[in-house]
């Protein structure tokens, strides 16, 4: 590997670049905080932008060193590969359509890669994808970032250690408001490559959030999708991707489900929810008030499960930062995936590193999966329903 005899950083914070999130992009600042909240990593490099001018600006702004602010990811790449100083790992946060030409780049250079969400544009380059990163043996985290809130690895958690009997019902949606009227021909930012198919993908508000819905109800269940029946809808007029999807579900093993994404839904900010029912007992948890957890022993009241409070045991333990009743939301979820990352990442340095069993984050294999859900969605709703396996 290109990347093999880096100086490393010893305890020290973990060099990274990032490739987009320059002036005026919300998620590169997110990733920002995130990467610095545990002192585990420090931006050192970057191509922050489509545009040369406007990327060596944006690294100006940052405090990236003149020489390591680049015009494009290519040339970031190569130079960083060649530094005995350079980068260990690169945060993609682009628009969707550059997650795997950036990527492919990366990974080839013997750099480890931070990717947002969903993973590719399509299937196709989702597959490649996965098929490099088990060649190179590089550590690829997805930031599905809902993953890493301490009460959602309590759910988890329950589920896994059998309290809630055989799974039977599944259910997650996540609406928002923010598409409700033609955002996107005022020229806002996020709102024009959002639902723009070139840039997006074949999935509008089904790629960008319900890919988080989707990995949401797996990670917390761990059942595998078998089949899905979608209705794909654009509300708005002129619009050329969904801003609204219903998709029923069959999981493997019998458990059934429904899935409800909207960016058209007045009303709702990221009202994400996820409710889980089995032959013992029931789940439910919301985003939007991350640090409860709803347990309910069939025949016996709601109980509440609070972060770090009685009840909350070693998995959700693992994450949280401060005591009970100070809460602990989006940008301390988003670090604990950067922090899951770092401990892959140093595991990965020298030979035969190995990393604890404890680390969980979203894989290459998830980015599959959730491209995989997207193209059948589509491919479900252009048949009026027709129920699609994956």
């Amino acid at each position: 590997m290109v990347g093999a005899s880096k100086a490393q950083a010893g305890d020290g914070p973990i060099r990274y670049g990032m490739v987009g999130g320059g002036q005026g992009a919300f998620i590169g600042a997110v990733h920002r905080i995130a990467g610095r909240l545990d002192g585990e990593f420090a931006l050192v490099a970057g191509a922050l932008s489509s545009d040369p001018e406007r990327a060596r600006a944006s690294a100006a702004e940052l405090g990236i060193d003149p020489e390591r602010g680049y015009g494009s990811f290519e040339e970031m790449a190569k130079a960083e590969a060649a530094r005995a100083d350079g980068i260990e790992a690169v945060a993609i946060v682009t628009p969707n359509h550059m997650h795997y030409p950036a990527a492919k780049v990366f990974l080839e250079a013997g750099i480890h890669v931070i990717c947002d969400k969903p993973m590719t544009a399509n299937l196709e380059d989702a597959k490649k994808l996965a098929a490099l990163v088990k060649q190179t043996g590089k550590v690829f985290v997805l930031t599905h970032n809902y993953t890493g809130y301490p009460m959602v690895r309590q759910a988890r958690a329950m589920v896994a250690g059998g309290e809630l009997g055989d799974l039977r019902v599944v259910q997650v949606e996540y609406p928002q408001d923010w598409l409700t009227e033609k955002l996107e021909g005022t020229g806002q930012k996020q709102a024009s490559w959002r639902t723009d198919p070139a840039r997006s993908g074949v999935g509008g508000a089904t790629g960008d959030i319900g890919t988080h819905a989707f990995n949401l109800a797996r990670f917390v269940t761990g059942l595998d999708l078998d089949s899905l029946a979608a209705d794909l809808t654009a509300f708005v007029d002129g619009r050329p991707l969904d801003d609204n999807a219903h998709v029923m579900l069959r999981f493997k093993g019998g458990a059934k489900g429904m899935l409800w994404v909207s960016q058209v839904a007045p009303g709702n900010e990221n009202a994400l929810k996820l409710r889980v029912y089995g032959t013992k007992g029931g789940l439910e948890w919301e985003q939007e008030h991350p640090n409860h957890l709803w347990f309910t022993p069939f025949g016996a009241p709601k109980r509440l499960i609070t972060r770090n409070g009685a009840g909350a045991g070693e998995a959700a333990g693992r994450l949280s930062r401060v005591p009970p009743g100070h809460p602990e939301g989006y940008l301390e979820g988003f670090a604990n995936i950067y922090a899951e990352a770092a401990r892959a990442i140093r595991a990965a340095r020298g030979a035969g590193g190995s990393v604890d069993g404890a680390v969980l984050y979203p894989s290459v294999e998830d980015g599959v999966e959730g491209v995989a859900f997207v193209e059948a969605c589509v491919k479900s709703s252009q048949r009026d329903g027709a129920w699609t396996t994956l």
